[in-house]
């Protein structure tokens, strides 16, 4: 059976107070996980934190947007949003562009996945040239682009900077295999084998690359995406949808693009939108957690969710139960047609930035793990990454810690983790992320390449 809207849609203001608390509580804490893990200096942000770490470029884009969130709730004004935003739009757009092995941050537009904190450079040999986290990067650049609209210098010089980052990517370089978009390319491996196609987080590449005013790919590119579409398409846990395991898959791009009445080709055939495809796989995964075919500890009803996060470490060792499982560190768990990767480990990211698809059932699982694990799982920046309920194993951990009768969990927060939370929380109290991203000329025009029309996109921005 698939989900059906709630007779009264859940929305913030019809929470109780209790809920609201939580929610706001929850948002206003994982804003300050961006606001104070950046470095001041150049803007960049960690990969995780606290502790040290590299640059993630994908956690660079998350931030900026969650700027403009910290200042539509009030948590630090315009002016600081701006000056943080300022600092990091100048580091990206003067950072050194080539082909060599060292010194660089990127080349042809893309950035490297990673980066040292302080230089900016790529932070190791073997980091690679990231197609997809150069765009989730690009989604925080364009939201600046779009929020920060105002006739003063700093803003216009936003502006300027933002459009100078988007425009130098060249998408069709990265189309070794065209008209298919490569994962990657490093300067010793050259690109990497494998490329984007098929439903899951790479729908944002494409929208930006086709929607470039430079170096756009051809409308094929969108035809030769969809094309796998099949093979994903059938029924998990009840609920029928084009599967892709872990939610993070269907988080990422939904962030930004608002895709409630917009249709591409694929989905007037099949008569839904990616929106409500996003909700059924939010449903799936919960039933999921309902039927436990692992039999871990404490899945439940309310206690749900699995994509990509931290976890353990990669070892067979004693569950909580009394057997000998398989524990995994960070990995991209799951469940969908496409595959089950499931060691226990449940990503409170799962729920909470899935929360504008279906707040009906994803509020009272981010209440009841704050309730039942929250003295471990709950800290200055919200959620940790990720706990085990199930994990008893003396093993060196990967990260975190184990508590005795209660698992294992996490001592940080990741970025690309945080940010579904931040924005998706937002989306669902007010559109803002999406009424924001419905301005930008490049999301609407790489929208329209792709085939999408119907709803918002009809309309005058």
């Amino acid at each position: 059976m698939q989900p059906t809207a709630a007779q009264t849609p859940v929305t913030y203001d019809s929470l109780s107070a209790p809920q609201k608390q939580l929610v706001d509580d929850l948002q206003r804490r994982t804003f300050q996980w961006f606001w104070d893990s950046a470095n001041p200096a150049n803007g960049l942000i960690p990969d995780h934190y606290p502790g040290p770490s590299f640059s993630s470029i994908a956690s660079i884009g998350f931030g900026l947007t969650a700027y403009g969130i910290g200042v539509e709730r009030g948590y630090i004004t315009r002016a600081q949003a701006v000056a943080r935003t300022l600092t990091t739009l100048r580091f990206l757009a003067h950072a050194r562009q080539d082909g060599n092995e060292d010194g660089a941050s990127g080349y042809h537009g893309f950035f490297y996945h990673f980066l040292d904190m302080q230089t900016g450079q790529r932070f190791s040999r073997d980091i690679e040239l990231s197609s997809v986290d150069t765009t989730l990067l690009l989604g925080g650049v364009l939201f600046a682009q779009s929020y920060y609209d105002r006739d003063t210098a700093q803003e216009k010089e936003i502006r300027t900077l933002a459009d100078t980052i988007y425009r130098r990517v060249d998408w069709t370089w990265m189309q070794p295999r065209a008209p298919l978009i490569s994962m990657g390319w490093t300067p010793g491996g050259k690109f990497i084998d494998s490329d984007w196609k098929g439903y899951d987080e790479g729908m944002l590449v494409y929208i930006l690359a086709l929607g470039s005013p430079t170096h756009p790919i051809g409308s094929d590119g969108w035809t030769a995406w969809t094309s796998t579409y099949p093979r994903q398409w059938g029924t998990f846990q009840g609920q029928t949808l084009l599967n892709f395991a872990p939610l993070f898959g269907h988080q990422y791009s939904e962030a930004w693009v608002d895709f409630r009445g917009i249709r591409d080709a694929w989905s007037r055939a099949h008569q839904l939108d990616y929106f409500e495809n996003s909700r059924r796989a939010v449903y799936a995964q919960r039933q999921y957690a309902i039927a436990n075919p692992g039999h871990w500890t404490g899945y439940g009803a309310n206690i749900w969710g699995l994509t990509a996060c931290n976890g353990p470490g990669d070892v067979a060792g004693k569950a909580i139960d009394g057997s000998t499982r398989q524990f995994f560190g960070y990995t991209a768990r799951g469940a969908g047609l496409d595959y089950i990767s499931d060691d226990g480990t449940i990503a409170p990211t799962a729920a909470g930035g899935s929360i504008a698809f279906a707040p009906e059932i994803v509020l009272p699982a981010l209440q009841a793990m704050k309730e039942r694990y929250g003295q471990y799982a709950y800290d200055r920046y919200g959620f940790v990454d990720a706990f085990n309920p199930s994990f008893d194993a003396n093993i060196a951990l990967h990260t975190g810690k184990k508590v005795r009768g209660a698992g294992w969990f996490d001592s940080l927060q990741i970025g690309i983790d945080q940010g579904p939370i931040e924005l998706m929380i937002e989306n669902w109290r007010s559109d803002f992320v999406w009424r924001v991203m419905r301005k930008n000329p490049y999301i609407r025009q790489g929208l329209q390449r792709a085939g999408f029309s119907g709803g918002w996109l009809d309309r005058a921005p």
